[in-house]
């Protein structure tokens, strides 16, 4: 994507309280164009991380991992970066589990993901880095590009950390995804209003 984009780094959008749904809720799918799921990696930042970071300071912020899901509305095909982020990059929900991280620090080691459509498995990894880049190499960027607009990394927010599988365009009559990361844990979320 990023040389499809001509861009050196991932976009950075932002997530907003509204756009936040517990794992198990019901997001209704009315009007949406291109209903899009992307089963993310939530890197839980614990301390502030200014721009220019190394990676030992990158990696000593992430205090934990957890699983996500990002909903976004594919209304248009990716290929403005500046008309993308005027869209928050699609964004429409992000989906988390509520809890704090089951699991410590930023290793990926021993973790497998498991993407589960009409209760099957459809998808598995263990290497959920393949397809997003290092989480560290992200923390540190996402620092960078905040402090480009004056502001900054801080403890106690998430970074959901891009698509750990080409993203899922949701089916007319699929109701559910699911997303295992074990041994961490797991989020779904329900579709309502097609």
């Amino acid at each position: 994507m990023l040389k499809q984009l001509d861009i050196s780094g991932p976009l950075v959008g932002f997530l907003t309280r509204n756009a936040l749904v517990q794992s198990g809720a019901s997001v209704s799918l009315a009007g949406w164009a291109k209903p899009v799921a992307e089963p993310e990696i939530a890197v839980h930042v614990t301390h502030d991380v200014s721009a220019g970071a190394d990676r030992d300071t990158a990696n000593v912020a992430i205090g934990g991992i957890s699983p996500a899901i990002e909903m976004v509305d594919l209304t248009e095909p990716p290929e403005d970066p500046e008309r993308i982020l005027g869209g928050n990059i699609y964004q429409r929900h992000v989906v988390l589990s509520g809890d704090a991280p089951a699991r410590t620090g930023s290793t990926s080691d021993d973790v497998v993901c498991r993407i589960l459509r009409r209760g099957t498995e459809f998808v598995r990894t263990s290497n959920p880095q393949a397809n997003t880049g290092n989480w560290v190499d992200i923390v540190r960027h996402v620092a960078d590009v905040l402090a480009a607009f004056g502001e900054r990394l801080r403890g106690g927010e998430i970074i959901i950390t891009g698509s750990v599988v080409a993203p899922l365009v949701i089916e007319p009559e699929e109701d559910t995804i699911a997303f295992e990361l074990d041994p961490v844990g797991g989020v779904e979320v329900r579709f309502s209003g097609r």
